[in-house]
């Protein structure tokens, strides 16, 4: 038997608690500083014991750099997918992060520990879609110094929105020298038809003073809309607009940061931002209609690359860090403003969520942030301690006119709306504290007992206990599992009573057909929060040797699953016209397995040749209430990467994606059945087959400052195209893109 770890745990104790701290502290502005940046996303370091932790570095990014959205490359994790929040398959080319099948909405996505709340500010439809790119796209590739992604029970102590788990964006912080550097990329596809990408991007860091640094960086981005041709052999017949392909994205972004260390322990950094992104239209609509929505021309948009939305976000914080012997302790302050403008879609049958016009309308969403914690080790008796205290609060206010705009005379009356309706507000705040401890019971056991208590201003209290734990068998093997109850806020529009749909009769539920009057989809201010009980054991083995391998189970207890609802809650006061409103579903199970496993082939521990593999396979994601998945995903996915380092500034990558079976939904939002291939067969709902994505990519660096690389997406040109706007497809709500090539430049100074 290998033998056990030796560190007597007081030193190991103390060892993380200056890790928390951040070593970086000890250093004058004009070093670099790292560690002590990034306390908040892992504030007990030891605590990411969770076998669902994964890293992606910046060398990681450099040798294969996303096209736009930092998504391309998370994808790649164990656990991770992309899709919609719902299995409608509405806006399927918009497929945002899914971690462990729980939907983006319960992604939290964080810059630098500090939330990111812009895709709150679209639209929440009634399939439960947003018409958004989501929120991984607000920081140039090339200014992340690392991702990290923690999923399942670990992530709980983040609060609402974290039942999937975290994604925290760690940014480059000042360096202890003048340096900058200019950043070019550039990708061309095979297929005309395709949407191409182009970046420019400048960072410039350094030291002002003895005591000041400053970190600034800029950037340009654009994503060529797909053609409105690409999928044009899936019409609906020769004069419709095809399904949409892939819109494209232009961004700009601005950032700067000042650092002031005003003792070796006591560190203040000032950051403010302002991002830009705007949209070019590809035809995309929430449903698959001829090709007009209200007399809107959709080709004439796609055709001219009209921009149809822009989304304004403006950021500032101010941290503190500090370190008071053993005791560490954070504070920040931030603040969001988010101005979401876009053509007005339609909030009543067949057009909802597809434009009504060419009329402009803007939502704005405020959030503000106030959040710290302390970390300090203690001595309990024979076990050692490292604590975490902290609190968080959130206050989140929208201005949506617009979309509270629906008519409530459309099927008679409603009772209840407020008299100020037509001003669009919606405003939530929640308080929490928690606490966390990392109990070190002798030399093999280390066991986290933690416990987050929210109060939110409209659904009331939440309580988040949690549970993790590790056992060291010996130097190479280690079990590792943890439980814990996650939960997430009903979103602003869900919540609040005054945002209307309206259904003349097609969009009713399908037990209960229109009695002449339609029907309404009304919002529930006494929504519960839903909550999931989170679980996970698996165990991983890491021998010296470089090889690596990990098995984990997970399962999760979905309840309270916000949804449209199919329960009549009342009649429209003269017409009869059924009212309906947003309801917790009782219960749904996500359960499926994530694996790894690192063969070093070539140098010490493969750090010449290095072939890495990870899995997710799916065993239940199931909407118990329904029998209809959460989201459409695949039953399994396997990533597999060959790292080969040829010579001291040659690197070469091969990769490659083999993605399972995906399905779809078998009835409609109304609850109505579906053909599923029991019946014509040209009219059933279509799986995804399984499918596999290969890509090589080289980066050689020319100088310490100078670096060049290249790449093939899609080696084997596998593409596969969108057959509708929605779950009329099937399983084929999105486009693959075909093979194409890409090559980045950085001048370093």
């Amino acid at each position: 038997m290998s033998p056990a770890v030796v560190l007597s745990p007081r030193p190991l104790a103390l060892a993380v608690a200056a890790l928390l701290a951040g070593s970086a502290l000890t250093a004058q502005a004009g070093t670099d500083a790292t560690d002590i940046d990034t306390v908040h996303v892992t504030a007990s370091q030891i605590a990411r014991q969770a076998l669902g932790t994964s890293t992606i570095t910046a060398e990681d990014i450099a040798k294969r750099p996303p096209a736009n959205d930092i998504a391309e490359l998370l994808r790649t994790m164990p656990g991770v997918n992309l899709t919609g929040n719902s299995a409608s398959g509405q806006y399927g080319n918009n497929r945002q992060i899914d971690l462990r099948g729980m939907g983006p909405e319960n992604t939290l996505i964080l810059v630098d520990g500090k939330r990111i709340g812009a895709r709150d500010a679209v639209r929440m439809g009634r399939s439960g879609e947003r018409n958004t790119r989501g929120d991984t796209n607000w920081v140039p590739a090339e200014m992340i110094e690392r991702i990290e992604v923690l999923r399942g029970p670990a992530a709980a102590r983040y609060g609402s929105g974290a039942s999937g788990g975290v994604v925290n964006i760690i940014t480059k912080r000042p360096t202890g020298d003048l340096t900058g550097a200019v950043d070019l990329y550039g990708l061309v596809p095979e297929h005309s038809a395709e949407g191409g990408s182009e970046r420019v991007g400048l960072q410039l860091s350094g030291p002002m003073t003895d005591t000041l640094s400053f970190r600034l960086y800029g950037n340009l981005n654009k994503t060529d809309a797909d053609s409105l041709d690409l999928n044009r052999q899936y019409a609906t017949n020769p004069n419709a607009v095809p399904p949409a392909g892939r819109e494209g994205v232009k961004n700009r972004d601005v950032n700067a940061l000042l650092r002031w260390d005003i003792t070796t322990d006591q560190v203040v950094e000032f950051e403010a931002g302002t991002s830009r992104q705007g949209n070019i239209y590809a035809g995309d609509r929430a449903v698959s209609t001829t090709g007009t929505s209200t007399g809107v021309d959709l080709a004439a948009l796609a055709e001219g690359e009209a921009e149809t939305n822009r989304m304004y976000r403006n950021t500032g914080a101010i941290t503190h860090r500090g370190r008071w012997g053993d005791v560490t302790s954070r504070v920040t302050a931030a603040v969001e403003a988010v101005n979401n403008s876009r053509i007005n879609e339609g909030l009543a049958g067949g057009p909802e969520g597809s434009f009504n016009g060419t009329d402009w309308s803007t939502s704005r969403l405020r959030n503000y942030q106030l959040d710290g914690e302390v970390s300090f080790p203690t001595s309990l008796g024979s076990a050692e301690n490292i604590w975490t205290l902290g609190f968080e609060y959130l206050d989140s206010r929208l201005t949506d006119p617009y979309s509270m705009s629906q008519s409530s005379s459309s099927g008679g009356g409603i009772p209840g709306l407020s008299a100020d309706r037509a001003r669009g507000k919606a405003d939530a705040q929640t308080t929490a504290v928690f606490v966390e401890d990392n109990i070190y019971l002798g030399e093999r056991w280390i066991v986290t007992p933690g416990l987050r208590f929210d109060h939110h201003s409209q659904f009331g209290n939440n309580t988040s206990p949690s549970l993790n734990a590790q056992f060291r068998i010996n130097s190479d093997w280690v079990v590792k599992g943890g439980i814990a109850r996650a939960f997430k806020a009903p979103n602003l529009y869900q919540s609040n009573p005054d945002y209307l749909y309206y259904t003349r009769g097609n969009g009713c539920p399908n037990a209960l057909p229109s009695l002449g009057a339609g029907c309404y989809m009304r919002g529930n201010a006494d929504l519960k929060a839903e909550t999931s009980l989170n679980k996970e054991l698996g165990i991983e083995w890491a021998p010296q040797s470089g090889w690596q391998a990990s098995l984990t189970y997970f399962h999760n207890d979905y309840k309270d699953k916000i949804q449209a609802g199919y329960t009549q809650i009342g009649l429209t006061a003269d017409t009869k016209g059924r009212i309906f409103r947003w309801e917790n579903a009782p219960k749904a199970i996500v359960q499926g397995l994530e694996g790894n496993l690192v063969i070093p082939l070539l140098g010490e521990q493969g750090n010449r040749l290095k072939w890495s593999n990870n899995f997710t396979y799916m065993v239940e994601n199931e909407n118990k209430s329904t029998g209809q998945p959460l989201s459409v995903i695949p039953k399994y996915t396997v990533n597999t990467m060959l790292d080969w380092q040829a010579t001291d500034k040659l690197s070469v990558l091969l990769t490659g994606t083999f993605y399972g079976k995906q399905k779809p939904a078998t009835a409609n939002i109304n609850n109505d059945p579906r053909c599923t291939g029991s019946c014509d067969p040209s009219i059933a709902l279509q799986d995804r087959g399984a499918y596999n994505i290969w890509g090589v990519s080289a980066r050689y660096r020319v100088t310490g400052t100078v670096s060049f690389g290249f790449g093939v997406n899609n080696l084997a040109d596998k593409r596969l195209f969108r057959e509708a706007n929605s779950s009329d497809a099937g399983a084929a709500t999105y486009n693959e893109p075909g093979r194409a090539y890409w090559a980045s430049l950085r001048f370093g100074f």
